[in-house]
């Protein structure tokens, strides 16, 4: 039987063991991640773009005190969050909390650009409505950076990380968008600027006035409409024989839905110039059978209704290749998109965006039918190329790469409409790859999931459903098994005649 000093000295121990835990716990942030995307490792990019810190970086976090549980896990995986930042960073990055409980300080949060807002409470069986603060602020030199909701973890590390790069980087590349053949304006393509503006220099580029072409890092050409001149051309072959790239998307199919139903080709000279180096853009529109819906207006006796229906001919794409480009992509919604053939020998081809395994052609020019009853049939093909990326040097230059899509309004602004999340990530990874700049490109789809439960097998969906519905239940009778063999081994114990207890 242990003394009192003994019991002592082993509590001592104790503690002492404890202490030195927390302190080296303090020092050495280290977690395991078991997610299929690893949502809570952290990325290449934001441990680059932490190490090489040039001046300190302030966050401050305004988090209102006993939240629900939801939020207050919330909270805890973003202090979390920000300690491996500040480990990563050797201490340039520094945080605290702050929650704002009175007037001075939640006017201090105001002017920071975070606001409150309202989140449900459940009480006493019912649901109220609490004002809370769930927001932070980054600062670093003279420039700030409000996010004014935090939501999970996986999601925050790209809106942090960002924010961060964005209010240390000394000197912004540029980024061209071609102008002159009805291409997309800049407001067009807001949403998609939007996303890459606070890396680069935006501007609007005439081939032909522009004194100095190759100062672009990429230059954007977006569904141009009219035919470019020879000598347009020839300049942009001078840009990529001296290191420039391009990111293209051609709107080769021109639908028209308002009275001929019909899908007509749109050549602008573009097609013609990449097919002397074996892309070809064909002729054709792909359908798919994994596609988004468009509203028809069908008469239901006195009632005039807007009824969703399949459309083959905008194909939801989510058979990626596994270039650097599309490696955390999910879903890439296209409209009346052409199929790409590679046919060349001394460049390197790489596809992108791929059709289902239930997909097909249809020879332009193409009628749209809405009252077709699609069948099997029509989708005798599978994994045609929709875009990919052409790599090789032009004029004997240097190695440089055009990424090319054949679609070219699925990344524009309608109206006040949202345009689809990873449309945008296709084109922000794209400009990210091509100058090469920032390597955020596996940030922006981080924690995005696109798992449409159609997409699973029959056999799996019985499997999954039999798993949750079963395996609660075999938890508990192995609990239960266990449990009694223990208390039956006690009691035969207790039953010997040598028993002590």
């Amino acid at each position: 039987m242990k003394t009192r000093k003994q019991l002592t000295y082993s509590l001592l121990i104790m503690l002492g063991a404890i202490v030195l835990i927390n302190v080296i716990s303090t020092n050495f942030f280290k977690r395991f991640d078991n997610t299929q995307n690893k949502d809570y490792t952290m990325s290449r990019a934001t441990k680059s773009i932490l190490r090489n810190l040039n001046e300190p970086v302030t966050i401050t976090a305004y988090f209102t005190k006993d939240l629900p549980p939801q939020y207050s896990k919330v909270r805890k995986d973003f202090q979390n969050i920000l300690s491996e930042y500040s480990t990563i960073s050797k201490g340039m990055v520094r945080y605290q909390f702050i929650d704002p409980s009175t007037p001075e300080l939640q006017q201090e949060a105001a002017q920071n650009g975070v606001y409150p807002v309202m989140i449900n409470v459940r009480a006493k069986d019912k649901v109220e409505q609490q004002r809370a603060y769930i927001g932070t602020v980054i600062k670093a030199g003279t420039g700030s950076e409000a996010i004014p909701i935090i939501q999970s973890e996986a999601a925050i590390e790209y809106s942090l990380t960002t924010a961060i790069k964005k209010l240390t980087i000394v000197e912004k590349p540029y980024i061209g968008i071609v102008q002159g053949h009805g291409e997309a304006n800049l407001q067009m393509l807001r949403s998609a600027i939007e996303e890459i503006s606070y890396l680069y220099n935006i501007e609007p580029v005439n081939i032909l006035d522009a004194e100095n072409l190759i100062k672009y890092r990429t230059l954007v050409i977006n569904a141009p409409s009219s035919e470019y001149l020879p000598e347009e051309i020839a300049k942009l072959e001078e840009y990529l024989s001296l290191g420039g790239k391009l990111f293209m998307n051609l709107e080769h199919c021109v639908a028209e839905t308002q009275s001929t139903m019909q899908i007509t080709a749109n050549n602008t000279g573009l097609e013609a110039w990449l097919a002397n180096y074996g892309v070809i853009i064909e002729d054709n529109v792909a359908i798919d059978k994994s596609c988004g819906q468009v509203g028809v207006q069908q008469q239901q006796g006195p009632f005039s209704m807007t009824i969703p229906m399949a459309f083959p001919y905008m194909p939801i794409i989510s058979n990626f290749s596994d270039h650097a480009i599309a490696e955390k992509l999910q879903a890439v919604l296209l409209m009346y998109p052409a199929s790409i053939q590679f046919t060349g020998t001394e460049m390197e081809f790489k596809p992108l965006l791929l059709t289902s395994n239930s997909s097909g052609t249809q020879v332009l020019p193409a009628f749209i039918n809405l009252q077709k009853k699609w069948a099997n049939s029509d989708y005798p093909l599978s994994g045609i190329t929709l875009g990919g990326v052409l790599t090789g040097s032009f004029n004997n230059g240097p190695s440089t790469s055009i990424v090319v899509v054949a679609d070219g309004d699925y990344m524009l602004q309608q109206g006040q409409q949202r345009v689809n999340p990873d449309n945008i990530n296709l084109f922000a990874n794209s400009i990210d790859w091509l100058s090469d700049d920032t390597g955020l490109i596996d940030l922006r789809s981080k924690g995005l999931s696109y798992r449409p439960i159609d997409d699973i097998e029959d056999s799996r969906k019985a499997f999954l459903k039999w798993l949750n519905f079963l395996l609660p239940i075999a938890i508990i009778v192995c609990y239960g098994l266990v449990n009694m063999q223990i208390r039956r081994s006690k009691r035969i114990k207790r039953m010997e005649e040598n028993y002590v207890k």
